[in-house]
């Protein structure tokens, strides 16, 4: 009901003034101006997990998994020119009313441009050139509880993002953040001081094969300003998609991945593996395999399982009975979910 009512309030508002002022407007016309009119999109999703620590606890949860709500638009400023926004809004608390809080967090928000001739430029908050470009693995999964990722940390607010036309399937991205000294230094990609992080990447698409290179220079709120550089691989054999990538930071730690997918009608299937070694004296390792088992109820909703065992040098922490620290090298965590999304 309140999906109705927020619909039925923007369309209400939109068609307020002239546009009910004008009651002898054509079929054509009112298609128009229906045309004209902002997309609202969301989803709700709920999960339910069961995490276990090898020789520890165990837990069960049942959450809101990022149930976001959106309105985004586009219209034509001049032949070959469109200008277009987005604001998409999460924090919902979905899954208990007690704690529901409103839209308070900020998932997406960014207005640009974009031609044919020039490719598109954008200002807001967006998923970042970095983890757009060669970030695949760990950006797949809907619990991703254990999933790895790679050490950049340029963050996806304040960003001026450029993304050029294809050249023979070639494409080159940028990004910078602009970081000012009055901004909040509490946030973890700013430092209190004026700086101007910046994420390059190139693609290269030839019939299946995807090839894609990319950089972070790291230069906000991190402790070290060693860049990041990540490469990516991907094939897709109709049904089939394979990618694997690569990440290294300086005196931070390498990251390696692979994932496949698999679809048969309206069945995915996914099976991925990642490696993450610290660089420090002990060379500490992080591992985690993940299998995803997803179906399409319809056009509109979904239900998935996945499973993740995360391995490596006692790196899971948890509170033993005594209320110290303890460490274990397995963990393990079996979740379902769904989501219904428009």
């Amino acid at each position: 009901m309140k999906k109705t009512l927020i619909a039925s309030a923007i369309a209400a508002a939109t068609f307020s003034g002239s546009a009910l002022a004008q009651t002898t407007a054509s079929a054509s016309e009112l298609a128009a101006r229906m045309d004209s009119m902002p997309t609202v999109y969301g989803n709700i999703q709920y999960a339910i997990a069961h995490d276990n620590f090898d020789g520890g606890p165990s837990s069960l949860e049942h959450f809101d998994n990022g149930s976001t709500l959106g309105v985004k638009h586009d219209h034509e400023i001049a032949p070959g020119i469109t200008g277009f926004f987005k604001l998409e809004l999460e924090g919902l608390a979905a899954d208990d009313k007690d704690r529901e809080s409103g839209l308070e967090d900020l998932d997406e928000a960014y207005i640009g441009v974009k031609g044919d001739s020039f490719g598109q430029v954008w200002v807001g908050s967006d998923d970042s050139t970095y983890e757009r470009a060669v970030d695949e693995i760990s950006q797949y999964y809907e619990v991703a509880t254990l999933n790895i990722g790679a050490d950049y940390t340029t963050g996806e607010g304040d960003l001026i993002q450029y993304m050029s036309p294809s050249f023979g399937g070639l494409s080159l991205w940028g990004a910078v953040q602009i970081n000012g000294d009055g901004d909040d230094a509490s946030l973890s990609d700013k430092g209190g001081d004026k700086s101007y992080p910046y994420q390059l990447a190139a693609l290269y698409e030839m019939d299946a094969l995807e090839l894609a290179v990319a950089m972070d220079s790291n230069d906000g709120g991190s402790p070290s300003n060693e860049n990041t550089y990540g490469l990516r691989a991907s094939y897709d054999a109709g049904a089939l998609r394979v990618t694997g990538e690569y990440h290294t930071t300086k005196d931070a730690s390498d990251t390696y991945g692979v994932i496949g997918y698999y679809t048969i009608g309206a069945n995915q299937f996914a099976l991925s593996y990642e490696m993450n070694v610290a660089d420090d004296p002990a060379d500490t390792e992080t591992s985690t395999v993940t299998l995803q088992a997803l179906h399409n109820l319809s056009d509109h909703m979904y239900v998935y399982f996945e499973g993740y065992l995360g391995g490596g040098d006692e790196v899971y922490e948890y509170e033993d009975s005594l209320g110290n620290a303890a460490f274990t090298d397995e963990r393990s965590i079996a979740s379902v979910g769904a989501v219904y999304y428009f």
